[in-house]
C-alpha cells in the first residue's frame, strides 16, 4: 500500500505566504519553486510516495502537480475538486487504484488563535488579491 503525504501546507504554505505578505519585491524571484522542490525531496526520503496539495493550478504545475482526477483520488464525496493535484514522488505508486482523499484534524485551526498569531506580526495593511476569489472558485468547483 502506497504511504500518500497529504500535505495542506502548515510549514510550506506559511513561508510562502509569509514571503508574499512581507515583501513584494521577493515575488517571481523562484523562492516559492525553491521550497515547493525541497519539500517534495524532503517528503521523498521521509519514504512518502506521493503528495495530495490544494492550490491553483497554475502555481503547481510547472512542478509536476497534475489534477488528481488523472490519478483517481477523490474528496470523501467521491468527486474531484478542482483545486486538488497530485504529484507521485515514486513513478507508479498511484496508477490502478481509486484514493479517497480524508482531511486530517491536524490542520483544523481555531479562528482565535489564527488571529493572536496575525496580530503579533507586524501591522500591514489588509488588501483583497483577485487570487483570493480565484482560489475560493477552484476550492468549490468539481470536476466531471
Amino acid at each position: 500500500m502506497a504511504k500518500i503525504l497529504v500535505h495542506i501546507g502548515i510549514l510550506r504554505y506559511n513561508i510562502v505566504a509569509y514571503i508574499r505578505r512581507r515583501n513584494y519585491d521577493y515575488q517571481r524571484q523562484g523562492y516559492g519553486k525553491e521550497l515547493i522542490a525541497y519539500s517534495l525531496d524532503q517528503a521523498k526520503a521521509l519514504g512518502y510516495e506521493a503528495v495530495v496539495i490544494f492550490g491553483s493550478p497554475a502555481n503547481y504545475v510547472s512542478s509536476g502537480f497534475v489534477s488528481c482526477k488523472k490519478y483517481h483520488v477523490t474528496n470523501e464525496d467521491g468527486r474531484y475538486p478542482a483545486a486538488m493535484m497530485v504529484k507521485e514522488l515514486c513513478p507508479g505508486a498511484l496508477e490502478g487504484k481509486h484514493w479517497i482523499y480524508r482531511e486530517s484534524p491536524a490542520i483544523q485551526i481555531s479562528l482565535e488563535e489564527a488571529q493572536r498569531y496575525d496580530d503579533a506580526l507586524e501591522p500591514m495593511e489588509k488588501r483583497y488579491q483577485p487570487s483570493q476569489e480565484e482560489f475560493y472558485i477552484l476550492s468549490n468547483s468539481f470536476l466531471e
